[in-house]
């Protein structure tokens, strides 16, 4: 499969609501204007991959210095800390159609790449019982049970410290 990775644009927003909308449960999922906000204010924090037919996945989440990811950071943009400890990783989506090729491991470990080039001390992110140990293979380790309400689900979070 052909498909590059790059820094996503504000003129993305459209085109990554559509992915996430396709990737998570709806309340689950960030609208338009919050992916706009996102691009808005942390363009070095979000990366696209992408084919020929458009974006096929992203990875996005706002830098902090805390090593945990809780719910007001989703949506209060003005909580980012460009020169923060640690990377926090929202969203890591991949269309249906292009899963299990290698895009979402890709994504995840330029994300990663990023925040050590970047000085960060770790990544955190919070994840569901079922992807614990996808993302353990890169080196994340389970922190408990998330304080986390997004959604209405039950997450755990985890943390890659460098």
């Amino acid at each position: 499969m052909d498909y590059k990775i790059r820094l996503a644009t504000t003129a993305d927003a459209t085109q990554v609501a559509a992915v996430e909308a396709a990737c998570f449960p709806a309340a689950e999922a960030c609208g338009l204007a919050e992916f706009e906000r996102r691009l808005r204010t942390f363009p070095d924090s979000f990366w696209v991959a992408e084919d020929e037919s458009g974006i096929i996945g992203m990875v996005n989440g706002c830098v902090t210095d805390r090593p945990e990811l809780p719910d007001e950071l989703y949506h209060d943009s003005s909580l980012h800390r460009p020169d923060g400890a640690y990377q926090t990783v929202f969203g890591l989506d991949v269309l249906p159609a292009y899963r299990r090729q290698g895009v979402a491991r890709a994504l995840l470990q330029t994300f990663i790449d990023t925040a050590k080039e970047q000085g960060r001390k770790g990544v955190v992110l919070t994840c569901k019982d079922r992807l614990r140990p996808y993302y353990e293979s890169f080196g994340f380790v389970w922190q408990g049970v998330s304080a986390s309400t997004h959604g209405g689900a039950q997450w755990n979070d985890m943390l890659l410290l460098f």
